[in-house]
């Protein structure tokens, strides 16, 4: 389930979201591993999801080692917003 607020990370593979996992599992950090909502289209069928809480840590870990996300949204009420073009929804 995703709360309202949660972020979702779309990533451009399989590979790269089980990748992305894991290395957010070996820190700890609270996420997890979802089927991408249908409204988000993810080419591998597979997202991450964050709350704010862990933001900060998720985002700098999967920075630091080259994995960041193909696109970034927020659940905002019954859409997400994607994170940097908050103007627009999905």
């Amino acid at each position: 389930m995703i709360k309202d607020g949660d972020f979702v990370a779309i990533f451009n593979s399989i590979h790269r979201v089980m990748e992305a996992e894991r290395l957010l599992k070996d820190k700890q950090l609270k996420i997890l591993l979802i089927p991408a909502p249908r409204a988000l289209a993810a080419d591998c069928g597979l997202a991450i999801r964050y709350a704010e809480d862990v933001r900060g840590e998720v985002e700098g870990a999967l920075a630091a080692a080259g994995l960041l996300p193909r696109d970034l949204y927020r659940k905002n009420g019954d859409s997400f917003v994607k994170i940097g073009d908050e103007n627009e929804q999905a």
